[in-house]
């Protein structure tokens, strides 16, 4: 899929580490000019650094809980590249505990950034996108937990099962401008977030290695195949939620060991 993205123009937000570092990395590979988002511009100066690539890579410092923020990174996009194609709404966050136990601060942070920080993204660039008359690709990241009930995530599985259905919502009101609006949802991938977890909650890696019919772990390269594969648009797909998970939401319930 080399070269596949070329003259387009993609934005990252929460770019400058994890799952949203492997994004702008494939995207810049495939030929894309590519926004990499932190809300600390050091940091998305360091990760423009780190990518080896050929294309145009822009860092900016916004924070997606501020739509004013958003936009005015929107518009910086336009400035320095011309337009914008692809918008990645990724940035995300996770706050663990009882449900009874849970602040009304940690619950609000919580959806302010998974779910209104993806409405306001994906409501600028739409916008964007709908006044340049060329369609695009809009991707959010949710995750499999969207789909499902855990204990001690109440606040993050809720935010993403709020963005699936924000993804259905928007592909369906959008369609007329050919503008695509899907989602990828990840199972557990090896990332520092998942390390986090482990330290602060000491779950089990085999559980979920056994947990998992393809009985490992996914990388962010496979999380960052599938945005690819997406952000070409050489498909016919719209408010699908697709779940690079090892196959752990077809398992049901149970262990292979």
């Amino acid at each position: 899929m080399s070269g596949s993205l070329d003259e387009q123009t993609a934005v990252v937000t929460g770019s400058s580490s994890g799952i949203g570092f492997g994004i702008a990395q494939h995207l810049a590979s495939e030929g894309a000019n590519v926004v990499v988002n932190s809300r600390s511009q050091a940091r998305a100066d360091a990760a423009v650094d780190e990518i080896e690539c050929s294309s145009d890579l822009l860092p900016i410092e916004a924070d997606v809980t501020d739509r004013d923020s958003l936009r005015s990174l929107a518009d910086r996009t336009v400035a320095e590249f011309g337009s914008l194609d692809i918008w990645v709404n990724n940035a995300g966050i996770n706050i663990r505990g009882p449900a009874e136990e849970i602040s009304l601060d940690e619950w609000q942070t919580v959806i302010d950034v998974n779910l209104s920080g993806t409405f306001y993204g994906a409501q600028v660039a739409g916008n964007q996108m709908i006044d340049q008359g060329t369609g695009g690709n809009i991707i959010n990241i949710s995750s499999m937990m969207g789909e499902q009930g855990q204990t001690g995530r109440t606040p993050y599985n809720t935010s993403k099962g709020g963005v699936n259905n924000l993804t259905r919502c928007l592909a369906i009101e959008w369609a007329d401008h050919d503008i695509h609006v899907n989602a990828i949802a990840p199972g557990y991938i090896e990332t520092e977030m998942v390390d986090d977890a482990q330290d602060q909650i000491g779950f089990d890696r085999q559980d979920v290695v056994d947990r998992t019919p393809l009985g490992r772990f996914g990388t962010v390269d496979e999380v960052a195949n599938c945005v690819t594969f997406l952000a070409a648009g050489d498909h016919f797909m719209t408010g699908e939620i697709l779940h690079p998970d090892g196959g752990w939401l077809a398992f049901g319930w149970g262990s292979k060991s």
